[in-house]
């Protein structure tokens, strides 16, 4: 019997314990009250418990009642949610937004378009992971994800489509105990051999055998961006990070910042893109995020 429970029934029962009365539901979903007291009925009997008590002038949810109008209204949530996803799907909206970006990628920029998607595709879910160097561009060419923000790994596979994107300003640092840091201007390459560079090194086997940045024989390669950060400010090395990371850092006084000889300041950068699998394109809620991002 149970699987003979329908939709209407159910908002029927919702509309009738929200009103408060068999009339006042049936102007709600513009329905006669013979026809709500009889979809009650039916309901009641369906389901083997008494939903109203009827012995007073208006009808009261008993204690079942009271229980299954919870469940009632999750049934009807979640059948409104699988409808708005199919008309979206009909429409050509993606199931999911999935999307790798490169742990350099500003976390505000990415954020935003977050947010925007948020807001005008509220049926749409979010995957996303955060990698570094080639794990991008793997999640993406493995069809785990369908986008990728790619920056510190140069190099993009033909099977992939690329989009330009913006550029994110480095810095040179180290710790203010550090050597470098005792003259931080004008840096000769033959200075930096001396030390400890902090590298962020590949998860994948994309970027095997390039180097991109190394400036030093001496490297401790970091697999993890939290910890690069965290053994600069510690005194293990130097190396190369985004601003936007380390701009606290150097305006509290946690790190210094190194200018680099034959490399200014306004060099430092690093080109992000965009790109998916040329087979599978972004969507409305991919195409709405890119723009966003950019």
């Amino acid at each position: 019997m149970l699987d003979a429970v329908t939709l209407d029934q159910l908002r029927t029962f919702v509309a009738a314990a929200e009103e408060g009365s068999f009339s006042a539901a049936g102007r709600k979903i513009k329905r006669a009250q013979s026809v709500i007291s009889h979809t009650l009925a039916n309901l009641e009997l369906q389901l083997g418990v008494v939903l109203f008590d009827r012995s007073n002038r208006y009808p009261k949810l008993t204690e079942a009642g009271e229980s299954l109008l919870l469940d009632a209204k999750a049934v009807i949530d979640s059948m409104d949610l699988l409808k708005a996803r199919a008309h979206s799907l009909a429409e050509g909206l993606e199931p999911e937004l999935s999307v790798a970006v490169d742990v350099m990628f500003p976390m505000d920029t990415l954020t935003a378009a977050v947010g925007y998607c948020k807001a005008h595709f509220e049926h749409t879910p979010l995957r996303l992971y955060v990698e570094a160097l080639g794990g991008v561009t793997q999640q993406v060419m493995d069809g785990t994800c369908r986008l990728g923000i790619i920056g510190s790994l140069p190099l993009v596979p033909d099977e992939l489509t690329v989009e330009p994107l913006s550029n994110i300003q480095f810095a040179t640092v180290v710790s203010p105990g550090h050597p470098l840091a005792q003259q931080p201007v004008d840096i000769t390459e033959e200075e930096l051999s001396r030390h400890v560079q902090l590298i962020l090194t590949d998860r994948t086997t994309l970027s095997s055998g390039r180097n991109f940045g190394v400036m030093s024989p001496l490297t401790w390669r970091l697999a993890d961006l939290g910890a690069k950060h965290a053994f600069l400010k510690a005194g293990f090395g130097w190396g190369h990070m985004p601003k936007h990371i380390v701009e606290k850092d150097l305006a509290d006084g946690l790190l210094v910042s190194l200018t680099l000889q034959n490399m200014p300041a306004a060099a430092m950068y690093l080109t992000t893109k965009i790109v998916y699998r040329k087979e599978a394109p972004p969507g409305p809620a991919g195409r709405a995020f890119i723009s966003q991002l950019k």
